[in-house]
């Protein structure tokens, strides 16, 4: 039988868990997993592990040291008495006999290296064409900055384009940033994926691009947008949410933001 993970290994588990936790709530790896708002709750986590870790390793220490001495005087007890060489080793056997850990706790160590090993990207136009448009009525529309172009983000472009009939947006130049996703019949969109807590609620938000796109788009490439409101409005053919359009007028490739989701649902 294959032996079993005693409590020093979970320990050291628990701690590369901790650590690992840690890793990603100080660099930007959590954002590919929760919202930047989940960051505190994570590094807790890690923190708790880790002293949890320690705080195991410290009882085993001790519950280890205490059962030595404790056998050893036994093991005296049995020789001052002068009893025979098998009932030594019989209580001996009885004493040193532990129970295993259940080697189930090796699967402790899988989160730990999916964590590590597989860190998964973003999500992306594979996703965002199988998955419905979540667009969704803003409770407000706040006024807009005078500044030109208008740096906005897809869902509030979308908002307001679909819900407020473009009052707000008509006669400005605008700017939006999102992944490029194709849909069958090769239609681009301009998508970002908002989320309300983690890359597992995560559904996208659509604008259709028209006017002057580049002649070459590929999915999943990041664009920078600038444009002008345009009433057309079509349907998803996944759920028939509304996706509104925006007219380009120069586009261009940047990189993948620090935060590839929209959190501003959250907000």
């Amino acid at each position: 039988m294959d032996p079993a993970v005693n409590r020093q290994s979970q320990a050291a588990v628990l701690f590369l868990l901790g650590a690992a936790l840690l890793h990603a709530g100080t660099t930007d790896l959590y954002l590919r997993y929760v919202k930047a708002g989940l960051q505190p709750l994570l590094l807790a986590s890690g923190v708790v592990l880790i002293v949890t870790s320690l705080a195991t390793a410290w009882y085993e220490r001790r519950r280890t040291k205490h059962q030595a001495t404790h056998q050893q005087a036994k093991h005296q007890q049995a020789t001052q008495q002068q009893k025979g060489a098998g009932d030594v080793e019989g209580a001996e056997d009885a004493e040193t006999h532990t129970h295993p850990e259940p080697r189930v706790s090796w699967l402790l160590i899988l989160p730990l290296l999916a964590l590590i090993l597989v860190a998964p990207p973003a999500l992306g136009s594979y996703s965002a064409t199988r998955t419905g448009t979540a667009l969704q009525e803003p409770l407000a529309y706040p006024a807009l900055a005078a500044t030109n172009p208008l740096p906005l983000s897809v869902v509030d472009y979308a908002g307001r384009a679909v819900y407020d009939h473009g009052r707000t947006l008509t006669g400005r130049e605008v700017q939006l940033t999102g992944f490029v996703a194709l849909d069958h019949a090769g239609t681009p969109y301009l998508v970002r994926m908002a989320l309300n807590c983690c890359a597992a609620d995560a559904q996208p938000v659509k604008v259709g691009l028209t006017g002057d796109i580049p002649p070459v788009l590929q999915p999943d490439t990041w664009l920078t947008v600038t444009g002008a409101y345009t009433p057309r409005i079509t349907h998803d053919p996944v759920n028939n949410g509304p996706i509104p359009f925006i007219k380009v007028t120069a586009a261009k490739p940047t990189v993948t933001p620090r935060d590839p989701y929209d959190e501003s649902w959250n907000n």
